[in-house]
């Protein structure tokens, strides 16, 4: 006798996986936030990244029932999403647009709306609104066929061509001397943290009564790019070590830089001088080379 066995297959049921739901509720916080600045920042010509920071700038200070807070970069960046230079020079933005103010180390959002300064755009990313192409006229040559324009072209070029004495040749014209490409190659700017130069010129700017620092200009990154490499150039030649870029450029604000009397307003016209004087190449040989 043959004992037969039936096995019965149950089909294994699927596996579901669970993600935790995330709910906003209020009873984890909330903000007070006036409906104008609000509405103000959602309809401001602002990028994605300026947007961010400026939304984050009010959770971090209205979120705790403070007007302006001491905020790191790297908690704007955090919040954000995004890497924290990218949040530093969104923040400086924001605040040379006045849409952020600072006071010290402090920054928070600007109430007073009618002193936010926000550029105008006519275009966004390549694409040119219809208000800037609408008065753009049709081409005038559009009635013009092929053959009359390569003809008008090709007597043109018989007018031109001058003809030698000798015969129907044209005059070779003497070919200028090309200029020697020039194969110094350009030296790539410095990298340095922005916003502790920035930091260390404003106090040196608060000490003397001098203009603060927003932002970093192209103006003032030439002369910090400037300042280096003439410290570079001068150890070469006195046979010293460099310093790091940080190290230098900040040392030189604040213990070589004095501004004179006449950077500190005592002039014919009263203006008082900021970076840009500080950084001149006068200004920096001059310490440089009062250097032991």
């Amino acid at each position: 006798m043959v004992a037969v066995r039936h096995l019965s297959l149950v089909p294994s049921e699927p596996i579901q996986e669970y993600s935790e739901r995330k709910v906003a509720d209020t009873d984890d916080g909330f903000i007070m936030l006036a409906m104008t600045l609000y509405e103000e920042l959602i309809g401001a010509n602002l990028t994605r990244n300026q947007a961010k920071v400026a939304h984050a700038v009010c959770r971090k200070t209205y979120g705790f029932k403070k007007k302006m807070d001491r905020i790191a970069d790297s908690q704007l960046a955090e919040i954000c999403r995004i890497s924290r230079p990218k949040a530093n020079i969104a923040k400086n933005e924001l605040i040379s647009m006045n849409i952020l103010l600072k006071e010290g180390s402090r920054i928070g959002p600007n109430k007073n709306i009618s002193e936010w300064r926000i550029p105008d755009c006519n275009q966004i990313g390549n694409i040119v609104t219809k208000a800037v192409t609408k008065n753009v006229t049709k081409p005038v040559t559009q009635g013009v066929t092929k053959t009359e324009h390569t003809k008008d072209i090709i007597q043109n070029i018989k007018d031109i061509t001058p003809i030698s004495p000798e015969g129907n040749d044209s005059v070779d014209q003497k070919s200028k001397p090309e200029k020697p490409k020039s194969t110094r190659k350009k030296s790539s700017p410095v990298q340095f943290d922005h916003q502790r130069f920035i930091d260390t010129w404003n106090c040196k700017a608060d000490q003397y009564g001098l203009p603060r620092m927003n932002v970093i200009t192209k103006t003032a990154e030439d002369g910090i790019n400037r300042l280096y490499r003439s410290h570079v150039k001068y150890c070469k030649q006195t046979g010293k070590e460099p310093a790091d870029v940080d190290t230098m450029i900040n040392g030189y604000i604040e213990f070589g830089y004095t501004p004179t009397q006449w950077a500190c307003g005592k002039n014919s016209d009263g203006k008082r001088f900021g970076i840009d004087t500080a950084l001149t190449q006068k200004k920096i040989d001059e310490i440089l080379s009062s250097e032991d």
